[in-house]
């Protein structure tokens, strides 16, 4: 009785009354306290048994070592499967699927292929416990190790089985000591791949924390650049406006020195005004009308310029991505037809949105002059940055073009974000 009060406190004290074993230190704190309490009864139960003349005082360590090692892996079959399991509907949920059912399957048949083969093949088990922790987590872990146990001791009690052709002092002492390996490597194994899920998991979440707060200061710095830098140059320009004509109304001509200069520099306010807006949208786009707008914008400063005609597509509803997502497709999109004006030498451009079940594509296509993948006519930044917005919205990313076949680069982004970014 006091082995059993001393290890239930040890568990409540080293892994707390809602353990799932799911953490390295949780599986060696119930080790631990399965090894004290198993150690006190087995050092109680000699003792009785040797004060009673029942065995020997040569026997003492040899019964000793045969009790605690029962009681531990015992311990370490029935504890887990108690604590993991302690809600059933929640861990069978987690198995009951045909990949849950084959596991059961496989274990099953290894314990029997494993414990009834005359050849040494007890290893068979393990690539089963693997799976189990890999794909399950300690319940599934649990639950095989108590199949294995069931199925090794019930073989072995029917006169059968490797353990059984053993002489009777070696056989108790080795099927204790396998159920003990295979035990012990399934609940650590599962608590270190847990663990490792769990720090991605975290990884993940404080990578989307992150990016929150730098949209948040992004949102910031272009309401304080609307504010102050775009109401300062549309001021600029009025005041220019004023000047040119109190310059009329007192004689002077546009055409002057003066008027020129005027001009000129009503020409490059209103040029900074058209990049502060552009700035301003990728930093904190605010406009209703969402990303399809901004590309419409954005389209037609390019025809006034440039005299690149955009052909947009899109759809009318808005996206079912986050604003980091809009905003990086647009960064991206912009950069694409940057390179259209600079480099392909197209009088003409086309860009696709379309939104799928499961992910957002983005096309910009041209039938410019093309380029060598190898070689970045952009001095390796444009290209570059195409990749890292893509990656940063686990996103993928394709480029395909060849000298005189124009150019298409393609974005897709999944609607939910998950899985690994890559680029290509």
């Amino acid at each position: 009785m006091a082995e059993i009060i001393v290890g239930a406190w040890l568990l409540r004290r080293l892994i707390g009354p809602r353990a799932m074993l799911d953490r390295v230190q949780q599986v060696g704190g119930m080790v631990l306290a399965a090894g004290v309490a198993t150690a006190i009864s087995a050092t109680v139960g000699s003792i009785s048994m040797l004060a009673g003349g029942v065995i020997d005082l040569s026997e003492l360590l040899t019964f000793w070592r045969t009790w605690f090692l029962g009681d531990t892996s015992g311990a370490l079959v029935v504890i887990p499967l108690i604590l993991t399991w302690r809600d059933p509907r929640a861990a069978w949920l987690r198995m009951r699927n045909a990949e849950g059912v084959l596991l059961i399957g496989l274990v099953v048949s290894f314990a029997a292929i494993a414990v009834t083969s005359a050849a040494p093949v007890l290893y068979l088990i393990f690539p089963a416990v693997i799976w189990a922790a890999f794909r399950f987590g300690p319940p599934g872990v649990a639950l095989a190790v108590a199949i294995n146990a069931g199925l090794t001791i019930g073989i072995t009690a029917h006169s059968a089985g490797v353990f059984f052709s053993q002489p009777i002092d070696e056989r108790t002492v080795s099927t204790q000591l396998y159920i003990l390996v295979v035990a012990l490597t399934g609940l650590f194994l599962s608590a270190a791949v847990s663990e490792r899920e769990r720090s991605a998991a975290e990884a993940a979440e404080a990578k989307r924390r992150v990016a929150e707060r730098a949209l948040e200061e992004r949102r910031r710095i272009a309401r304080d650049l609307h504010d102050s830098v775009a109401q300062a140059l549309f001021s600029s320009v009025l005041h220019t406006r004023a000047a040119q004509k109190a310059l009329l109304e007192e004689g002077g001509s546009l055409s002057g020195s003066v008027g020129e200069k005027l001009s000129t520099i009503d020409e490059l306010t209103k040029r900074a005004q058209r990049e502060m807006r552009r700035f301003i949208f990728e930093w904190g786009p605010e406009g209703g009308d969402g990303l399809v707008g901004a590309f419409e914008r954005y389209a037609s400063s390019l025809a006034d310029e440039h005299g690149l005609e955009i052909e947009l597509e899109g759809p009318d509803s808005s996206l079912p991505v986050s604003r980091t997502t809009q905003i990086q497709l647009y960064g991206i999109a912009r950069e694409a037809l940057s390179n259209v004006v600079k480099h392909s030498g197209a009088s003409a451009a086309r860009v696709r949105l379309e939104v799928r079940e499961n992910d957002v594509i983005l096309v910009i296509a041209d039938r410019g002059r093309g380029f060598h993948l190898g070689d970045s006519p952009d001095g390796h930044f444009g290209l570059a940055s195409m990749r890292s917005r893509a990656e940063e919205i686990d996103g993928v990313l394709e480029i395909s073009t060849a000298p005189g076949r124009g150019a298409v680069v393609r974005v897709e982004v999944p609607i939910e974000a998950g899985g690994s970014s890559r680029a290509r």
